[in-house]
């Protein structure tokens, strides 16, 4: 068992303090990171040497469906948008390698990317 606290917060916007990250910007991140760890383990298993690599991700959300101000909006993302920019040793065809090795086995790629089973359960004390 691992105990750590995660911060986030909101934009002054939404009445928050702006202070840390956002819950859909920490879901970017959590998806960004995900992918970090996988291009850094295919590439050092194929023995490519990393300089840099940059995940940038992106989406659009309206405020709308967050706040309930009209139902036909949607509370989340229609789609994300993930940029890698990754230098190294690697030739372009090892470099996409790589992503094809990520696409195919990031958990939280595959979270984002597919629909699943989400349970809940409501504890009041």
């Amino acid at each position: 068992m691992r105990t750590f606290a995660i911060v986030s917060d909101e934009p002054q916007e939404l009445c928050g303090g702006n202070t840390a990250p956002n819950p859909q910007e920490l879901l970017m991140s959590s998806l960004a990171s995900c992918m970090m760890v996988g291009i850094v383990a295919n590439a050092s298993l194929m023995g490519v040497k990393l300089d840099s690599v940059v995940i940038d991700v992106d989406g659009k959300l309206d405020l709308r469906g967050f706040l309930g101000l009209d139902q036909a909006v949607k509370p989340g993302y229609d789609a994300l948008h993930y940029t890698i920019r990754i230098k190294g040793d690697g030739t372009p065809e090892q470099f996409q390698k790589i992503h094809e090795a990520v696409i195919a086995t990031s958990p939280n790629r595959f979270n984002v990317s597919n629909p699943i089973k989400l349970t809940s359960e409501l504890v009041v004390e």
